[in-house]
């Protein structure tokens, strides 16, 4: 078997950009046609780097390379396959084919451990909710989630079935042998190791995130016959209060604030709006932090309601706290890489922040090249492939001699 280098990665990752929901553009949800011939694609690679395949009951494609003494102890590498709308081709995926590149340059010989690839179903919760396949993995995909639907009404629980597997058997996708650790490969989605111009940063921690939905509830009327003294206008005081979220995001130092969505109705040129829904995701690497950020926002809402004579609705969504990698992992990821790789917090949620409370875990970054992420421009450094396919290789001789 000829050695796997960047060229083959890269092209195996654009090969499956073009699998996609969307004409034009790469686009693949939970379970969806395209996933499945993803999953036959992959599935390939992963037999010719001599790993037995299967598709868990979760949706994840697991390939496993067989150690010494199979089922004692388990290496996990991956990531995740499936994207956001008009994606680029390497966020998640990037993870998995590396890996797959790294089974494929070991030697013959075996492992005194198990070593399993695998391709999570939902990272990004496009179709229901992030975080499924590793959630299964770890055995907290709970009932309540199986019932949650899509934009076609369509059930979690009937997803599953309709492709062929059955949600009944679920806990089987929960890993059953010891882990000795989980490694994701991972472009960095923003632009500090580009702007330092570095090839790749040694993540040591994720960041906690907060999700709410926020809605101003005024009055819709006629926008020539009503006074502005007597006006309550639910989209003027939107506008404040992001220029506050904006303003309190920037005054504390890592804090990040998003209003990525927003509504209004009636949406009418000639009518003032009477409600505004948005969203709000708020992050930062220290839990005190964000939990601070996140209340000054929420009462900076509540004072704009209260003199502009609204009522505010505030939905809390999902909470993750910040979630600190494995010291010792992360000490075997560090010497395996260049003496003074950058170590890093994620802005982004990763699935490793989702098995890490479980089972040891380190993380690697690739530079994004522009900090672009999440975009059909979104691009990888032939270099730093390379250099991450050299590092993935030290990291298990590391393993293989502790």
């Amino acid at each position: 078997m000829s050695k796997q280098d960047s060229q083959t990665v890269i092209a195996r990752c654009r090969e499956l950009a073009a699998i996609s929901e969307m004409s034009g553009g790469t686009f693949r949800t939970f379970l969806s046609p395209a996933m499945r011939r993803c999953y036959e694609v992959i599935g390939e690679w992963m037999k010719r780097a001599g790993m037995t395949v299967r598709l868990d009951p979760a949706g994840n494609l697991r390939g496993l390379r067989a150690g010494l003494h199979p089922g004692k102890g388990v290496l996990l590498m991956g990531s995740h396959l499936d994207t956001v709308r008009d994606a680029g081709a390497f966020d998640g995926i990037l993870g998995v084919i590396l890996a797959i590149a790294i089974v494929e340059n070991l030697q013959p010989e075996p492992l005194p451990f198990d070593l399993e690839v695998i391709g999570f179903c939902e990272e990004e919760g496009v179709r229901y909710v992030p975080f499924i396949g590793s959630r299964a993995l770890i055995g907290t995909l709970d009932e309540q989630t199986l019932k949650r639907t899509d934009s076609a009404g369509i059930t979690m629980a009937d997803a599953i079935t309709n492709f062929g597997l059955d949600p009944a058997e679920i806990p089987k996708a929960a890993l059953k042998t010891p882990a000795l650790g989980f490694l994701e490969f991972h472009i960095e989605q923003g632009p500090v190791l580009d702007a330092a111009g570095e090839s790749v940063g040694i993540v040591t921690s994720i960041a906690g995130q907060n999700h709410a939905l926020v809605k101003f509830v005024g009055s819709a009327n006629h926008a020539g016959t009503t006074p502005m003294h007597l006006r309550r206008d639910a989209l003027s005081a939107a506008a404040q209060w992001i220029v506050t979220v904006e303003d309190s995001a920037r005054s504390t130092p890592g804090l990040v604030a998003t209003i990525g969505q927003i509504s209004l109705q009636p949406s009418i040129s000639n009518v003032i709006p009477g409600e505004v829904t948005m969203s709000l995701d708020v992050r930062h690497a220290e839990n005190q932090v964000r939990i601070a950020g996140l209340n000054a926002i929420h009462q900076s809402a509540k004072e704009i309601s209260h003199q502009r004579g609204l009522e505010l609705l505030w939905t809390d969504g999902l909470k993750m706290n910040t979630v600190q990698m494995d010291d010792n992992l992360t000490g075997i990821l560090s010497a395996a890489s260049p003496e003074g790789t950058r170590r890093m917090a994620s802005g982004a949620g990763h699935d490793a922040m989702i098995l890490a409370p479980h089972i040891p875990s380190a993380m690697l970054f690739l530079r994004s090249p522009g900090g672009i992420s999440h975009h059909p421009s979104e691009t990888v450094l032939p270099r730093d492939v390379d250099l991450a396919l050299e590092i993935g290789q030290r990291f298990i001789e590391s393993m293989r001699k502790s």
